[in-house]
């Protein structure tokens, strides 16, 4: 029995290491860190520390600075009675010119508050989720972790990737019902941009790869009337990843198409090389 037991785990372990071409050749043992602990050592994905200057390319990352930078030089901040940041902050923070927001930049919609911009509030979350501030009797202040990284550009952008891809609910700034498209696989995304991203292409090549490498993010899926469960999944996926995430980053470029639903290219900068390192399948080393 024991012989019989050992065989059949020979075998399971072997199909777990076998290259998958749908993983673009990873195995499911390598698939399940790109999935659960991305940034982990024995992850294929791995970010790399930058030189002082590539910092001050990071949108995201500036931002949240110059919000804890506020806080540090009062001792803390009074957040509102419906715990966000106050108004004059937040237009401070906007004015900066970190990250514009096309429809307040076109007039569309009116910056009054923090939820009137989409990456202030991401600012004020994440901050708190990667563990930088604590909030405290409708204060905010810097915790222990916060003073340290706040002047180390290498371990603060840990904290707000890591943030990103494990704790942010990324369904929380739109309306798509899947809570997991985007989030689910953000390493496998990473890798195929590592791969993929040196030429200009539609986000729609990104999300067929993606899909066809997790095709259950599809089902359950309900579309409106004038979609497929591919143009629906499709948008939600580019929206979450490119729009507002990747770009926040300062990781890729897009040129959007004129047209609603006519999509977007999307390019690599030469930021992602020097801070996502990727490994190869380890069939292929």
């Amino acid at each position: 029995m024991d012989k019989f037991e050992n065989f059949i785990n020979q075998i399971l372990e072997e199909a777990n290491n076998l290259s998958i071409p749908e993983f673009e050749d990873y195995s499911p043992n390598e698939m399940q860190y790109i999935l659960n602990n991305p940034f982990e050592e024995n992850s294929p994905v791995g970010l790399l520390r930058l030189s002082e200057s590539d910092y001050d390319d990071i949108p995201i990352l500036n931002q949240i600075k110059y919000l804890l930078r506020i806080i540090e030089n009062n001792g803390e901040l009074k957040l509102t009675a419906n715990g966000f940041l106050p108004v004059k902050v937040v237009s401070d923070i906007y004015n900066r010119g970190f990250i514009k927001d096309d429809l307040i930049e076109s007039g569309i919609s009116k910056l009054y508050k923090e939820t009137d911009s989409i990456t202030i509030n991401l600012t004020r979350i994440l901050a708190e989720l990667s563990g930088v501030v604590k909030k405290r009797k409708g204060k905010l202040s810097l915790t222990k972790k916060g003073k340290i990284h706040l002047n180390d550009n290498h371990e603060l952008l840990k904290d707000i990737f890591t943030t990103i891809a494990m704790q942010l609910n990324w369904a929380y700034f739109d309306l798509y019902e899947s809570e997991d498209i985007g989030q689910i696989g953000l390493g496998f995304t990473l890798i195929l941009l590592n791969k993929y991203g040196g030429k200009k292409r539609l986000d729609s090549f990104y999300s067929g790869k993606y899909f066809k490498a997790f095709p259950e993010l599809l089902e359950d899926i309900k579309p409106t009337e004038y979609e497929t469960v591919i143009d629906y999944a499709q948008m939600c996926y580019s929206l979450r990843t490119f729009d507002r995430f990747l770009d926040y980053l300062g990781l890729i470029k897009i040129e959007k198409k004129k047209g609603l639903k006519a999509g977007k290219y999307v390019i690599k900068t030469e930021l992602f090389d020097k801070l996502i390192k990727i490994k190869p399948p380890a069939k292929l080393k």
